[in-house]
């Protein structure tokens, strides 16, 4: 056999024997992920709701999350819609304001699995390839058919195959790894792909592989994924989740892939993505000295326990520099808790930073954070465009926590490596 995971996994959901890229294949998911944007999705087919009703309750996934608490009466009246929506069709899986950000919710709450399929109304719903399942992005219109039918059209990617060798050094971490692939081979570069992660992946926990993940839709995969290992299945044991749940699915050891890439991690420096393009990358010595005025640490690319512990270690017994406003976001209720008990929120409030209710709000520029023009901010996040953080005049640079927290002590952009040393 030489089937890669993606062509394995559609052919288990699609009934198929085997599949073949280009091939176009009708799935049912286990689980569509929808957030905010849920009003306008049921509001599409409000007829056919009210007919026929939705295929399963416990296809839904909805996380209220993007802009929380509500910053409008618009926003409110969109999470009464859905609030309402949920108690008439009787959603199982309901997460409302406060619960955390929606990918963090799929992952820690066990319903992203191995050897799952999973589609959401979220371009970052790529995410779970963390924990070795097919998850992708699709548009509210097929949201919406979705809910009603529980299936839906695939046309299966080409496969590209990542192997990472040798270990990081002290001072980099998962998102200059991402940073770096989607530099080398741009934004664009692994459009409607499978990419396969392989290597020297062990050691990475799967917080470090959901960054990975998460950042796959910004070199245009449909999926990023990290096949299930005994690094996955501890994970899923230590939230509650036990093998008997999934059924992982591995490629073949002699599948062919449309091409091959190998990164050494030992080479790779702290980066940062400057503006306006998350493929605008440069080693931050290039940058380093550049002033800017807001830092923010979390979202769903960098807000798990694993990313505030590294801020806290650097934040300890410092002051945040006085032009600079620092930002924590949680990815969940559950990692804000972790991170209370760990002592990591005082840390972070003695340093002078401000923390904020898990969900989304200052990455797309909702609220909780939105830029003034000609500001510059120094993000984990996963986006640079112009205006993602609400101002098209702003600029927006992307870099790992630990380049982040440094960087706001100091009021400018710094290499990290300075700290570990």
């Amino acid at each position: 056999m030489n089937n890669t995971f993606v062509e394995k996994i559609f052919a288990k959901y699609s009934g198929e024997k085997d599949v073949e890229p280009g091939q176009i294949v009708t799935v049912k998911p286990d689980h569509i992920l929808t957030h905010d944007n849920t009003a306008a999705i049921i509001q599409k087919i409000t007829p056919e709701l009210e007919k026929y009703g939705i295929f399963n309750p416990d296809l839904p996934v909805i996380a209220l999350d993007h802009v929380i608490p509500a910053a409008s009466e618009k926003t409110a009246t969109n999470h009464k819609i859905i609030r309402k929506f949920v108690k008439k069709f009787k959603i199982k899986n309901f997460f409302d304001v406060g619960y955390g950000i929606c990918h963090q919710i799929m992952v820690e709450s066990g319903l992203a699995l191995p050897g799952k399929l999973i589609l959401g109304s979220d371009s970052h719903t790529c995410s779970y390839g963390a924990v070795g399942a097919f998850s992708s992005g699709i548009d509210r219109t097929e949201a919406a058919a979705l809910m009603l039918t529980g299936e839906t059209w695939l046309k299966v990617p080409l496969s590209i195959k990542m192997t990472l060798n040798n270990k990081l050094e002290p001072g980099v971490s998962a998102k200059d790894v991402v940073l770096h692939i989607i530099g080398d081979i741009s934004a664009s570069g692994a459009n409607y792909c499978s990419v396969e992660f392989h290597g020297d992946v062990n050691q990475l926990s799967v917080e470090e592989r959901f960054t990975i993940s998460n950042m796959g839709v910004e070199m245009g995969t449909k999926n990023a994924v990290f096949p299930a290992d005994e690094v996955t299945s501890k994970y899923l044991k230590s939230i509650g989740v036990e093998p008997s749940r999934y059924d992982s699915i591995h490629p073949d050891k002699e599948a062919n892939y449309n091409w091959e890439l190998e990164y050494d991690l030992s080479q790779i420096e702290p980066v940062v993505a400057l503006p306006h393009s998350v493929d605008n990358v440069k080693c931050v010595t290039d940058v380093e000295g550049l002033d800017i005025q807001q830092c923010l640490i979390g979202t769903c690319t960098n807000g798990r326990i694993s990313d505030l512990e590294i801020a806290a270690r650097i934040l300890k017994n410092k002051k945040i520099h006085p032009d600079i406003r620092l930002l924590i976001l949680p990815s969940s209720r559950a990692v804000y808790l972790d991170a209370l008990n760990q002592g990591y929120i005082d840390v972070f409030l003695n340093s002078g930073a401000i923390v904020l209710p898990p969900g989304c709000g200052p990455c797309l520029g909702a609220h909780q954070g939105v830029l003034a023009p000609k500001e510059r901010c120094l993000s984990t996040a996963n986006r640079n465009f112009k205006g993602r953080m609400g101002c098209k005049e702003a600029e927006i640079y992307l870099a790992s926590p630990a380049t982040v927290a440094v960087s706001a002590i100091n009021g400018k952009i710094t290499d990290p490596r300075k700290e570990v040393n």
